[in-house]
């Protein structure tokens, strides 16, 4: 598989027709990592979104990662297997989503999501609701995640704020903040790795 062409492989999920015409199209823009809105091939009407069957690849490629993350115990040991994972759920949304990762003691996935749902530029995040689902999950530690619409993934200092009350909060109940990660399109910044957690 490694010998074949962006166009070879294309034509074994979607067919010679199809891939001819998608194999122009950047590989994250065909399944729904950069582009905010994501496009379904329509060719007579010129209109772009996501293959059924790019679609279909994609949701097994993000069902593999969460499969890993809950066997293998990836959440700690590998920030680009997390980080993969993070920009292939909430890193194409228009609007702001806020997620959890849940982990164990020995930092296992025990569940995951978004829990606050915002606007294209903020989501209201409240700090008691998530030590009430850190406590509902028994959860050891936790990763957050939020993505930024706007394409860039810096932290704004109202992020950085938020992470420090989150991780004083969750520290009463000795949950560990583990990072936290800002995504948007298929770029992802770490607190940990950026030396501010």
């Amino acid at each position: 598989m490694k010998d074949l062409s962006n166009a070879e492989l294309l034509a074994l999920l979607v067919g010679k027709t199809s891939a001819k015409a998608l194999s122009a199209k950047p590989l994250a823009e065909l399944f729904g990592f950069t582009r905010p809105r994501q496009l379904q091939l329509c060719e007579e009407a010129e209109t772009y979104a996501i293959h059924p069957s790019l679609a279909a690849a994609k949701e097994l490629f993000v069902r593999c990662m969460r499969e890993r993350m809950e066997t293998e115990d990836l959440c700690f040991s590998s920030p680009e297997s997390v980080r993969a994972y993070l920009c292939s759920k909430i890193g194409h949304l228009e609007y702001e989503s806020f997620w959890c990762l849940w982990l164990d003691s020995q930092n296992r996935l025990i569940d995951g999501g978004e829990l606050f749902r915002g606007t294209i530029t903020q989501a209201s995040v409240y700090p008691r609701e998530v030590v009430k689902k850190a406590l509902a999950v028994n959860a050891a530690a936790t990763i957050f995640a939020h993505n930024h619409p706007s394409g860039v993934p810096d932290p704004s200092r109202p992020d950085e704020m938020l992470t420090g009350a989150l991780k004083s909060a969750l520290g009463l109940v000795d949950v560990r903040v583990l990072d936290h990660f800002v995504v948007a399109g298929n770029q992802a910044f770490s607190f940990c790795e950026r030396g501010l957690l």
